[in-house]
């Protein structure tokens, strides 16, 4: 991936991104993207860092830029604006057939991790309302970039 930044030094570089390669009519293009920035080694352990949503082409260009001289990895993702639960679900079981095939064609290795019991204290329940509507999603994301423009 080419392209150009100001401001950063380029040490040659130890991070690495991660992303959709796409072709060029892809409509996945026009999706607001996010930066999803953690540890490269598993030896260091911190939480994630979320960021976005951008254009594609920012988030790729931050992205490269912050992993440029760290050891960091960076994916850079589309968010898919599901608005309906159906969707979602539909995602879900995308998702979990995926991971059961890479399951199957996985050879090295046969152990179970045992499930740890979990230390930390639950979180309250949150009361359920029920899924939104189409309409109040769209509504949420007019919200959302009316907040991202603002000041």
């Amino acid at each position: 991936m080419g392209g150009s930044g100001g401001g950063g030094r380029h040490d040659g570089g130890v991070g690495a991104l991660v992303t959709l390669e796409l072709s060029a009519d892809s409509p996945m293009l026009t999706l607001p993207w996010i930066i999803t920035i953690g540890p490269l080694s598993d030896d260091d352990e911190w939480e994630p860092v979320v960021c976005g949503p951008y254009e594609r082409v920012h988030a790729l260009a931050l992205a490269q830029e912050v992993v440029a001289d760290e050891d960091l990895m960076a994916v850079v993702e589309p968010v898919v604006p599901h608005v309906s639960v159906d969707a979602i679900r539909n995602e879900i079981d995308t998702a979990r057939a995926v991971a059961a095939e890479e399951a199957d064609d996985d050879s090295d290795s046969d152990a179970v991790v045992p499930d740890e019991a979990d230390d930390e204290p639950e979180e309250p329940a949150h009361q359920h309302v029920g899924a939104p509507t189409p309409a109040e999603i769209r509504a949420g994301f007019a919200r959302i970039a009316t907040r991202l423009l603002g000041d």
